[in-house]
């Protein structure tokens, strides 16, 4: 009852002029699409990836990863960031098992993390497992032929 009376007291008081703030300053944000965030991207179907990996004139790394395997999520961030190291000479492409099986089955993918080193739409050479950055790096070197 008490809150009711209170409410009314409030309303039927004539307006009063808020005091004057500061405009607010709008901020407009930016979305970069610079070399490195391009670098690499997520296998969307079977076709994407024919577009994307197979048809691509730059050597491209693929990674078959899945969401559940522990070894996947310390090589995943590692390898994007070696990628993001050669300035677009190399492309990654990260392929989930468990939503593209048809791809694993294709490429003989029995184990994960399985990397795929792909040039002109061939294997060129493959690990499974983690490797540690000067590895990764001198993977990336071969493919790339520096």
């Amino acid at each position: 009852m008490a809150q009711r009376l209170a409410l009314r007291r409030l309303l039927s008081l004539a307006p009063r002029a808020l005091p004057q703030q500061a405009p607010v300053a709008r901020h407009s944000r930016a979305f970069s699409t610079s070399a490195n965030c391009k670098s690499t991207f997520n296998v969307q179907d079977g076709s994407d990836f024919q577009d994307r990996v197979v048809n691509n004139p730059k050597p491209v790394v693929v990674d078959f990863h899945a969401q559940w395997c522990g070894p996947c999520k310390i090589l995943g961030p590692r390898l994007e960031k070696m990628v993001a190291k050669q300035e677009g000479k190399v492309l990654m492409a990260k392929v989930d098992i468990d939503d593209h099986t048809d791809l694993a089955i294709e490429y003989e993918v029995s184990a994960v993390p399985t990397v795929l080193a792909m040039k002109n739409g061939d294997v060129v050479d493959k690990f499974v497992g983690i490797k540690d950055e000067d590895q990764l790096e001198a993977f990336l070197k071969k493919l790339i032929g520096a």
